[in-house]
């Protein structure tokens, strides 16, 4: 099978409201993760490594940080070979109006549909953590003749309040889809898991181009593929197959991610730094590329003065390029580019994005502080709940989350 044939988009234009404050001035598929890496890194990475070469990225949520990324990081495929992978911000080509859904989004950009005239289109979200060959997902979509095919992980039966649950027959055909539902049904022969949506799906370009016609047509609808799309083809008997994820992460339970809340954003981070992480960033096999500005090697200064104290100590940690540890110490902590710990100051447990400057003698404890932060010297974060609500926004879990652009006295 070919992937020449195959048009993707990657929906990229959410707002990401339960990651406040963090997506204050940046779209979600734009948030930083892992010290050096976008979200949406991840779901680009998975079609460069799937032998995807047509691919739109779809903007509209305050997109500037992530048009940049993609214009310096991405610009890597030969367009003298009809390659690419190119924005396409909402333009209102057709009506007045914005994405009014992810549908929409498709429905608004049906020119670019008409123009490749691909047998198949791929639909991804641009902001989940995982690796998965999409080649074959393509394949078994073209095996099973289906209309469309809907991506779904395992996920416990516990968690399906906050996803799309697809329901499914013994044969992997598609019966139903629930949002959120408090009371799922779960997967045939084990009633402990669901299937839930992972926002992922092939569709046969002809139908894809009626289902979007004809929906577009409904005022009552949310232009949804998961509210709208599904269940309006589930109505007319439309066979639609389910495709149960395949992990490329090479560990003995899958990993996918929706890191739409801060904890769960925060908890995926610190995964990272954990003895043996639950994600793989080190396979060669199937690389996470990004865009990295030219830094120097991270360093540490001050590692001799054990006495005094003023050691220059990073413990349990990852640490970018470009970051100082003059003379403070960190543990268990994620150190973007461009950091600067200074004397005696001490990290943990931490985020700490792009740019940051930690005065001495500050102390920092499960905190996420966005990029180019400075703190002041002697300032205390995540000790003292009470005052750090009174200063920060603190998530559920109490991690406490310094805003960009935040000026502290």
């Amino acid at each position: 099978m070919s992937t020449k044939n195959v048009l993707t988009y990657i929906m990229a234009g959410g707002k990401g409201e339960r990651l406040l404050p963090l997506t204050k001035d940046r779209t979600k598929p734009a948030v930083p993760f892992g010290g050096i890496y976008r979200i949406i890194d991840f779901t680009l990475s998975n079609c460069i490594n799937s032998g995807l070469r047509h691919i739109y990225v779809l903007t509209q949520y305050k997109s500037e940080s992530l048009q940049k990324h993609i214009r310096l990081g991405w610009n890597i495929l030969p367009s003298e070979l009809g390659q690419y992978i190119e924005l396409l911000p909402a333009q209102q080509r057709i009506s007045d109006t914005w994405y009014l859904g992810t549908a929409d989004a498709i429905f608004q950009n049906l020119y670019t549909l008409e123009s490749e005239k691909p047998d198949d289109v791929l639909i991804l979200a641009g902001d989940h953590i995982y690796k998965m060959n999409y080649y074959n997902l393509l394949n078994y979509h073209r095996q099973s003749e289906a209309e469309l095919t809907v991506g779904v992980v395992e996920i416990e039966k516990e968690r399906a309040s906050q996803l799309g649950v697809v329901v499914v027959d013994d044969s992997g055909r598609v019966t139903g889809f629930e949002e959120k539902p408090k009371q799922p049904k779960t997967i045939p022969g084990n009633p402990n898991k669901i299937y839930a949506s992972m926002g992922i799906y092939v569709f046969k370009r002809q139908a894809l181009e009626s289902q979007l016609h004809e929906n577009a047509k409904n005022q009552h609808s949310q232009h949804d593929f998961g509210k709208d799309i599904i269940p309006q083809m589930l109505k007319k008997g439309t066979k639609i197959a389910a495709y149960n994820f395949i992990d490329e992460n090479k560990k003995e339970a899958k990993y996918w991610r929706d890191i739409g809340t801060l904890d769960a954003y925060y908890a995926a981070n610190m995964d990272l730094v954990s003895v043996d992480p639950e994600f793989n960033l080190y396979d060669r096999e199937w690389p996470i590329r990004t865009y990295q500005e030219q830094f120097p090697p991270a360093k540490t200064v001050f590692s001799g003065e054990e006495i005094t104290g003023r050691v220059g100590l990073v413990l349990d940690s990852m640490v970018a390029s470009g970051c100082i540890i003059s003379g403070g110490k960190i543990q268990r902590s994620v150190l973007s580019p461009n950091v600067r710990v200074n004397s005696y100051a001490q990290v943990y447990d931490s985020i700490l994005m792009e740019g940051v400057n930690v005065g001495r003698h500050a102390k920092i404890k499960r905190a996420i502080i966005d990029k180019d932060i400075s703190i002041p010297q002697g300032m205390v974060i995540g000790y003292d709940p009470i005052e750090d609500k009174k200063r920060f926004f603190v998530s559920e879990e109490g991690i406490v989350v310094v805003a960009k652009g935040t000026e502290i006295k």
